[in-house]
C-alpha cells in the first residue's frame, strides 16, 4: 500500500467532530501508523524495513500512532528532539486488530472492570496499552474528537523485527514540506478514514463512538 495524500480542508469535512474514533489511512491487507525517532533509529528501520540497531529497545514500550495528526502535534512536525524522523509503518491488519483487542487503558475504567485490582492484573497479562487524546488540527489545537495511540511491549513489540511490519517508509521530507503549507489550502495530509471495528464488545471494550459526527 502506497501512501495516498488528499486536501486536509477536503478531509476534514468528512471526519466525525467530535468522540473516540481511529482513524487511519488503511487498505484490506495493511494500516497505516506512525512513529518519530532520533535519526539513529528512524534512519535504521527505513534502510533495513524493521526495527534494531544499537539504539532501539525491544524492552521499553512503543507507542503507535494511526492519526497523522496526532503524531505532527507530538513531534512538532519532526521539530523536537529525539524526533526528528517521522515514519510511516505497514502493518498488517491482522496484527492491528489484534492489538486493538489486547489493549489495556493506561488508567482505570470503572465501566469495563470491576476493581482497580482487576485492571491492574490484565495490564500486567497484557502487552498493549491504550490511551485516548485529543486529537489536534495542523496548527495544535486541541479537538473535541479523541484520538487514539497504542503502547507496545514485549512480544507484540517483537513483531516489529518483522512478522507484522510489511513496510517502513521515512516521510520527515513530507512533513517538513508540509509544515510550511500549515496555513495554507495547500497542505496535503494522508487520506484517512474511521477505521471499520464491527465487533460490538471490542467497540465498547475501546469505548467507540458512533460515526453520527462525521
Amino acid at each position: 500500500m502506497a501512501l495516498v495524500f488528499k486536501p486536509y480542508r477536503d478531509q476534514r469535512v468528512d471526519w466525525p467532530r467530535a468522540g473516540r474514533h481511529v482513524l487511519a489511512q488503511y487498505d484490506d491487507e495493511a494500516v497505516i501508523v506512525y512513529q518519530a525517532y532520533r535519526p539513529s533509529i528512524g534512519h535504521f528501520a527505513a534502510e533495513h524495513g524493521f526495527f534494531g540497531g544499537a539504539d532501539f529497545s525491544f524492552s521499553r514500550m512503543s507507542w503507535i500512532k494511526p492519526g497523522f495528526l496526532w503524531m505532527m502535534y507530538r513531534c512538532g512536525w519532526a521539530s523536537k528532539a529525539d524526533q526528528e524522523v517521522v515514519l510511516a509503518l505497514r502493518l498488517r491488519r491482522s496484527f492491528f486488530d489484534d492489538v486493538l483487542r489486547r489493549a489495556v487503558p493506561s488508567t482505570y475504567w470503572s465501566e469495563r472492570y470491576d476493581s482497580e485490582e482487576a485492571w491492574k492484573q490484565a495490564g500486567r497479562r497484557s502487552d498493549v496499552r491504550l490511551q485516548w487524546d485529543p486529537d489536534h488540527n495542523p496548527s495544535g489545537a486541541p479537538q473535541t474528537r479523541r484520538a487514539i495511540q497504542l503502547g507496545l511491549r514485549g512480544e507484540t513489540l517483537a513483531g516489529f523485527k518483522g512478522p507484522a511490519l510489511l513496510g517502513v517508509e521515512d516521510i520527515t521530507g513530507f512533513v517538513r514540506a508540509q509544515h510550511a503549507n500549515l496555513r495554507t489550502d495547500a497542505l496535503q495530509t494522508p487520506h484517512e478514514r474511521v477505521y471499520p471495528i464491527a465487533d460490538p464488545d471490542l467497540r465498547a471494550a475501546l469505548r467507540l463512538d458512533d460515526d453520527e459526527g462525521a
